[in-house]
Parts: C-alpha cells; sequence; structure tokens
C-alpha cells in the first residue's frame, strides 16, 4: 500500500481520485490500471453481510452493461482476501450469481482512509457504504454515500455513469432523473447579448436560461 495516499478526509470532486495499490481477489489492482476505462469504486461495511450480499448480486447484474460503457467495477471492504474469496463463493453457492468483479482487500485501511470511506459515527472499524465514479483520466467525478442499514440503487448508478458521459460527449448537463434517449439541458447563455439571441437558436425553448435539445442515442 506504499502508493496508497494516507490523508484522511473526503476527496474532491474533480481532482485527481486518490491513488492506490492493492491486493484483490483477481490479483493486484492499482489506479493506473484504470487508465483510460471508467471505474465505479464502492466499499461495503462487511463480506457475509445481508445488505451487502443484495448489493454485491446487484452489481454483478449490471457488470457487462457497464462494461459496455468502458467502466469497471471494484469493490472494497477491509475483509480479508480469503474472506472475500469465501463470500463469493457462498453467494454463486446459495444465489447462483458469480461476481465478476475484484474485491480489494483494506486490512490496514489505507484505501478506505484516503478515500473517505471510514465515519467514525458509523462505525469504527467498517467502510461505509460509499460509491466512487472515476473518469479514463483518474478524475473523480462523483461520489454518492448511503447509511450501513441501507443498500444502494444500483441502477442509479449505472444512470450516473451514463449521465456523465453523456454530458462529456455532448457539452451538455442532465435534468433530475434523466434517462438515456431523453432530452438533455443546454448551458444558460453568459451574457446579455446571447440571452436575447437564445430563443432563436433552434433549441426547445423554455425561458432565457433553460433551454433543452434531444441527444442522439
Amino acid at each position: 500500500m506504499s502508493d496508497t495516499q494516507s490523508a484522511i478526509g473526503l476527496p474532491r470532486l474533480n481532482a485527481p481520485a486518490p491513488n492506490f495499490s492493492a491486493k484483490t481477489t483477481h490479483g493486484d489492482r492499482s489506479l493506473a490500471d484504470y487508465k483510460g476505462q471508467w471505474l465505479v469504486l464502492f466499499s461495503h461495511p462487511s463480506d457475509f453481510t445481508p445488505v451487502c450480499t443484495t448489493e454485491f448480486i446487484g452489481f454483478a447484474g449490471v457488470a457487462a452493461e457497464l462494461k459496455a460503457k468502458n467502466c469497471e467495477l471494484l469493490g472494497l471492504s477491509i475483509d480479508s482476501i480469503f474472506s472475500h474469496i469465501a463470500w463469493t463463493r457462498n453467494i454463486a453457492e446459495k444465489f447462483g450469481v458469480e461476481i465478476p468483479f475484484p474485491i480489494i482487500e483494506d486490512l490496514k485501511m489505507d484505501v478506505a482512509r484516503a478515500y473517505g470511506m471510514i465515519h467514525e459515527g458509523a462505525s469504527d472499524t467498517s467502510a461505509v457504504r460509499a460509491t466512487f465514479v472515476i473518469d479514463p483520466e483518474g478524475i473523480l467525478r462523483a461520489m454518492l454515500y448511503y447509511p450501513m442499514s441501507n443498500g444502494r440503487s444500483i441502477p442509479e448508478i449505472v444512470r450516473l455513469v451514463t449521465a456523465i458521459q453523456t454530458s462529456d460527449a455532448n457539452g451538455v448537463a442532465t435534468p433530475a432523473g434523466w434517462q438515456p434517449g431523453e432530452d438533455a439541458i443546454v448551458s444558460p447563455p453568459k451574457t446579455v447579448d446571447a440571452a436575447n439571441a437564445r430563443e432563436g437558436e433552434g433549441f426547445k425553448y423554455t425561458d432565457w436560461y433553460f433551454s433543452t435539445r434531444p441527444i442522439a442515442a
């Protein structure tokens, strides 16, 4: 873990994601291994817990969909590799679901601390349910935190990755609850002249600050 940042606190959006190098169930992994790919890095409190089991089953179900978007999954908890292996084998045996993505062993909590996954008010020894979307340049683009008692919305994570990729590719923003195929929001004008001209620019116009346009699928 010598390459892992040791600072404790939350990482910053639109800044380089904290570097890491760690053992996983699929061999050693580092942030550099994901250069050129999107990455969803997510933590869970503990292996062999029911809520985490449902989340892993959910992530396994969208792994192929995310891979088609050039996005990989990487799990993490403070449990050992042996615990991870035993748990994923149990999920395959009891639920018929193979876990296709690596899981980081973070016994010293180096990665968890670098990413702000340890919250003393929630647990002193477990990583909370945190999710980080990292782009192909290693920039942290989104963070989601859930309480220990409630599982994540896996479809929302897929939607969020898709929305960020759509914004990057088209120079637009996406409205609340946006889904692929729906219109996106055009950036508002930044001058009085541009605001006066907006209505005639061919967008779906509501007001000078709010216009949308379709996005090709």
